[in-house]
């Protein structure tokens, strides 16, 4: 019996925002005295991360976000500060405002036989998650589309099972796909040098949480790192609407 990749899925909160640094330094300095940082932090109280998104031959991905279709997934492979020590295969679900996750930790042989475009090595039917991706890279044709690249300052709290991360320099890696490639060739994604601002917990926020994010001029945003690095890959005239 083949399981669901979706089976008992947890959906959470996710509220996103573009900032400035003015309102970076305001916020991040009142979290820094309220919450811990993310265990995979760096001294600096950072850590790198890239993602290789993957699309359909229909751009479905890329389609439901531009036309906002409510409910939505996509698919993408995942490393931290250019080490192929953990690679994860990822689909990130979402309905509304909310989000939840399923990965599965691939080896480094099999991330480059996926890379090489050999899906068989996802045919592995008690792992639902590589399953459901093979199924869409055989009959979809789902292939490796964009590298995203950023740095990422976390912090979390266990009351609400808080999670608040800011994203900077945000970076593309134009055409190609080589993801475990360190002298990669990435562009800013930004014209400007915003943030990402994103705050993700399960059924509340604390008050005291809430508070320390508040600032002046913070409008929440619909935007998507997937979006905005396939800007930068125009197939068709209506990527530039």
């Amino acid at each position: 019996m083949i399981a669901n990749a979706n089976a008992r899925l947890k959906f959470r909160h996710e509220l996103k925002y573009y900032i400035n640094h003015h309102q970076y330094q305001i916020i991040s300095r009142q979290l820094k005295h309220l919450l811990k940082r993310d265990k995979n932090a760096d001294a600096s109280g950072e850590y790198h991360i890239r993602s290789l998104y993957f699309d359909d031959i229909d751009n479905k991905a890329l389609h439901e976000k531009l036309g906002g279709v409510l409910e939505r997934e996509k698919y993408r492979m995942r490393i931290y500060n250019f080490s192929d020590k953990v690679i994860h295969l990822e689909k990130k679900i979402k309905k509304n405002d909310f989000i939840s996750k399923v990965k599965e930790r691939l080896t480094r042989e099999t991330a480059d036989a996926v890379l090489a475009g050999n899906y068989e090595v996802l045919n592995v039917p008690e792992k639902p998650l590589l399953y459901e991706a093979y199924r869409e890279m055989k009959t979809r044709m789902l292939r490796p589309k964009v590298i995203v690249d950023y740095i990422r300052e976390a912090y979390v709290s266990y009351a609400g099972n808080v999670r608040i991360t800011f994203d900077k320099n945000l970076k593309t890696g134009m055409n190609s796909v080589d993801i475990f490639n360190r002298d990669l060739s990435t562009i800013h994604a930004y014209d400007n040098n915003f943030i990402v601002f994103e705050v993700k917990y399960d059924e509340y926020l604390p008050e005291y949480i809430r508070t320390a994010i508040q600032t002046e001029g913070l409008i929440r945003q619909s935007n998507s790192k997937y979006v905005i690095c396939r800007k930068f890959l125009k197939f068709n005239s209506w990527e530039d609407q």
